[in-house]
């Protein structure tokens, strides 16, 4: 009985504010068996609510659930196990969880075997990258074309399928984000646990180009424009952080729709997207501060869908588990 309702049950506890109740439940439901009720519980503790987070316990909550038999929760430890949520980094280890569930499941295979089509070494990174492209002076735009294969393309754009809904922008003095008619695309940030063997090994590749750690990046975010929708003439930099967004990559997914080129006014120039396409662009001066002439924008699309994933990479490591200057959170807001 308790294994067949564990879920549900736990799930009223934790409204009723009985998180801890909630949680024991969960996991004598682990104990005879049930594999879901186990992941259920780890989401909790990677989310920190309705009990405290512990990433550490839930990796081993998933590693327990794969034990079981559970590919999705094989799937979302190989992923945790790339990026180091919970534990060290561990590209080999990663790769091993998808094997052992890749025969019987076509997504953990389908991953599994697009990793293993990359040009990367055993630590997932880079071994080949294109030749750079200077778009305007002094490296402030740069373009690495085909940094993605079209079927790396066509994973990002699926991966966030699910995740979209209208994109934010952020407030310039209170750093708030809200809704705006400058920018009318729909988006999906993809967080650690949605960070595929194969997206780990992209963000690897962006960190290679841009000559920076990986930690330094955000979670990659999917964006969508369908006819009409755009985002006007704006900087990514921050404002009021100590850990300033100092470089932007956009990684262009597709092609052969109508409009949507990526303006620079101060720069002169337009830039038409080619799917697998990298745009790289510096957000602040040596001295540190915004620069003016990294103001861009994405003018409309006219026909057709234009798909694009955006990775902000911050002055210094930056993980959605804690603050933009290293301060601990207790929770966050879906940062799964």
């Amino acid at each position: 009985m308790i294994v067949a309702f564990a879920i549900p049950q736990a799930d009223t506890l934790a409204r009723a504010g009985r998180g801890e109740e909630a949680a024991a439940l969960l996991a004598r439901a682990g104990d005879g068996g049930d594999a879901r009720a186990l992941v259920h519980l780890a989401m909790w503790r990677l989310q920190g609510q309705p009990v405290a987070r512990d990433l550490p316990a839930a990796r081993a909550l998933l590693a327990r659930a794969r034990a079981m038999g559970d590919v999705a929760a094989a799937v979302m430890e190989a992923a945790l196990c790339a990026n180091g949520t919970g534990g060290v980094a561990d590209w080999a280890g990663a790769v091993a969880i998808l094997r052992d569930v890749a025969a019987r499941d076509r997504v953990a295979a389908a991953h599994l075997a697009l990793a293993e089509a990359m040009a990367i070494d055993d630590a997932g990174w880079p071994t080949v990258l294109p030749e750079a492209e200077e778009l305007a002076p002094a490296g402030a735009v740069v373009r690495y074309p085909a940094l993605l294969t079209p079927a790396e393309c066509e994973h990002l754009a699926r991966g966030a399928t699910d995740l979209m809904q209208p994109a934010v922008v952020v407030d310039q003095d209170t750093g708030a984000e809200f809704r705006h008619p400058y920018r009318t695309s729909d988006g999906g940030v993809i967080g650690p646990t949605r960070e595929t063997l194969p997206i780990r090994a992209i963000n690897a590749r962006v960190a290679a180009v841009t000559g920076t750690h990986i930690d330094q990046g955000e979670s990659l975010t999917v964006l969508r424009y369908q006819p009409g929708q755009e985002f006007r003439p704006h900087s990514d930099a921050l404002p009021g952080t100590a850990n300033q967004r100092v470089v932007t990559v956009l990684l262009y997914l597709n092609q052969g729709f109508g409009g949507g080129e990526t303006v620079f006014p101060r720069h002169g120039l337009s830039v038409t997207p080619r799917g697998g396409d990298a745009l790289v662009f510096t957000n602040v001066t040596a001295e540190g501060k915004v620069d003016p002439r990294a103001l861009h924008a994405g003018v409309p699309v006219t026909s057709g869908v234009k798909w694009l994933a955006t990775r902000w990479i911050r002055a210094r490591a930056f993980s959605v588990w804690a603050g933009p200057d290293g301060e601990t959170l207790d929770t966050v807001s879906d940062p799964c």
